[in-house]
């Protein structure tokens, strides 16, 4: 190696060898993903599945659900399922022993908050902190590799006024969002960090955001966007839930409805294209990193509504990940690193005979 100026060369150094790689995904996880919900603390009609029994198709894998205390308490606590609803469930050293063995083959398990019926309100510091030091203590116990962020019904809002995504005001966002950075800044950089937010508090935030400039909205429109956006560089996986959602419109001013090939990449165009918040040119939601998202689906028809048939999602995948398989709406752009898939939930792929796991294990194996 010899350096140039304007001087003309220098000596050439001494001969060395290098080798060129690429750079790993972040988070320790492969290129292409499946995500799933293990229903850890009870069984939902689709039968208990032992920690040691997860088939290997998963890569990620979210117990739920931590929950809290109370609405506004930060506690959040997380016990197994009980024998009366699950009888075969594990001991807790059998079940700790299953995810160190899931983490010896270079599985994820995280403890995901929240759920349908887990409503989390930081409202105040109290409860922020008393969040950070609850979830700490479950991740510690089990010895996890991060957290998923499942807030729904009315977890996050937005107060009249709060219309700056970079600089929110509301309480629960603020408290939210500084609850998350000291448990990064705690575990570090192998901490994985997931989110999975409905339609309505994501894309719909192209049409509506908080209660609007008149009060009258529904404060809690695409109240994730501010969280997303405030921790997008420490931030592994963004999958939206485009299931349980009513119509939302596109970046191409239609509407689009779940269950379907188009709403799928309709959706998902509008995390890795960017969109303006309710129309606004001057307050924009940024593309987020294509390794950044997967795609969320329920596992089987039974599992929520909106279930879409492997093929449809798999034409889906290949529009945005190739350019193929396009339906009526086309992408703003080819997204080749689109990270992969999550499903709620592993008991319920099980229940449907390991169709969702099994067919878009292969399906993303293949991609490369």
């Amino acid at each position: 190696m010899s350096a140039t100026n304007a001087s003309g060369e220098s000596a050439k150094s001494g001969a060395v060898s290098a080798t060129v790689t690429n750079t790993p995904p972040p988070g320790g996880l492969p290129k292409r993903v499946l995500v799933g919900y293990l229903h850890a603390s009870f069984a939902n009609g689709s039968g208990y599945i032992r920690m040691a029994d997860v088939p290997n198709e998963w890569n990620v894998i979210n117990l739920s659900f931590g929950e809290p205390t109370s609405v506004t308490s930060g506690d959040i606590r997380f016990t197994q399922c009980p024998v009366a609803e699950c009888p075969n469930v594990e001991s807790e050293a059998e079940f700790i022993a299953g995810i160190r063995a899931k983490q010896a083959l270079g599985k994820k398990v995280l403890i995901s908050i929240g759920g349908q019926n887990g409503q989390v309100q930081l409202s105040t510091t109290a409860a922020r902190d008393k969040f950070v030091q609850s979830v700490s203590a479950i991740i510690d116990k089990y010895g996890l590799d991060g957290l998923d962020i499942d807030f729904e019904g009315h977890s996050l809002y937005l107060d009249s006024g709060d219309t700056n995504l970079s600089a929110p005001t509301t309480p629960v966002i603020v408290n939210l969002i500084s609850a998350l950075k000291t448990l990064k800044a705690r575990y570090g950089a192998r901490f994985v960090l997931t989110m999975a937010p409905e339609t309505f508090f994501v894309q719909l935030g192209y049409q509506f955001y908080g209660p609007g400039p008149n009060g009258s909205a529904d404060r809690r429109a695409a109240s994730y966007l501010p969280v997303i956006h405030a921790m997008r560089d420490d931030l592994t996986l963004l999958h939206v839930q485009d299931y349980n959602s009513g119509p939302i419109t596109g970046l191409d001013n239609q509407y689009h409805t779940m269950g379907t090939h188009d709403f799928h990449v309709a959706m998902t165009d509008m995390l890795l294209a960017g969109f303006p918040i309710a129309g606004n040119p001057a307050n924009v939601f940024p593309a987020l990193r294509q390794e950044q998202v997967a795609i969320g689906l329920p596992a089987a028809a039974y599992a929520g509504n909106g279930f879409t048939t492997v093929a449809e999602v798999q034409k889906a995948f290949d529009c945005l990940a190739k350019g193929t398989n396009c339906g009526p709406y086309r992408p703003r752009g080819v997204y080749p690193n689109l990270r992969g898939l999550m499903t709620w939930s592993i008991n319920w792929d099980k229940y449907n005979a390991f169709e969702f796991s099994r067919s878009h294990r292969a399906y993303l194996d293949a991609l490369g």
